[in-house]
């Protein structure tokens, strides 16, 4: 199957795919059938077997799984290994708290350079990486090619931040902003992440279920 006919719902199941038989190789397990990886899972057994079918035979019937291997594969299906250069825009509280608790190389990625406009972050440390003035991005993306961004910075400042990353070259975007950066960059990559969306999808749950539970 053409990974282009791939559905959006299975690619998204991988990562979960991924990060679960990494708890289960922890734990001492070398195979496990569909069966038994639906129980664990709550998905179910046809469910699995048609998302990794999407990218070949990973199963051996009447054996099932091997765990370590599946993870691998998954792992190269997914790009881990490739550990893709990207920078950091914004090294204010939500930067350095994305560089600090991601593991970016477990991840896929390598995390190359991070930059700023205020004169009281610039030249700070966040992990191994110094903190660049913007003005040094240019040279520092001709030179070091980084493929994708982690965006971290003001809405006001988005839109001209991000002509200039696609300027230099670069495709793919982690966007932490409210800008939708797709509408007026249709051939570029975007995963955003939206952490207000979230909480009040959370809000929404909680109280649907405490309107259920009055009814």
């Amino acid at each position: 199957m053409s990974k282009n006919a791939i559905s959006n719902s299975v690619i998204r199941r991988l990562p979960r795919y991924y990060r679960f038989l990494g708890e289960l190789e922890e734990n001492g397990y070398i195979r496990i059938s569909s069966r038994e990886l639906s129980e664990k899972m709550g998905l179910t057994a046809s469910q699995i077997r048609q998302d990794f079918n999407c990218f070949g035979e990973f199963g051996q019937q009447g054996y099932g799984y091997n765990v370590s291997e599946l993870r691998r594969q998954i792992g190269i299906i997914l790009g881990l290994e490739n550990k893709t250069p990207v920078i950091l825009m914004g090294a204010g509280n939500l930067g350095k708290a994305i560089s600090a608790h991601i593991d970016f190389s477990g991840n896929g990625f390598r995390l190359i350079g991070a930059f700023d406009v205020n004169p009281d972050i610039i030249g700070r440390k966040i992990g191994n990486i110094t903190v660049r003035d913007v003005s040094e991005l240019q040279n520092f993306c001709m030179e070091n090619k980084p493929k994708a961004v982690i965006l971290c910075i003001p809405p006001e400042a988005v839109e001209k931040v991000t002509e200039q990353l696609i300027g230099y070259g670069i495709k793919a975007f982690w966007n932490f902003t409210h800008y939708d950066i797709s509408i007026s960059h249709e051939d570029v990559i975007v995963e955003n992440v939206h952490l207000s969306d979230s909480l009040i999808i959370l809000s929404y749950a909680i109280n649907s279920a405490e309107n259920e539970h009055n009814s």
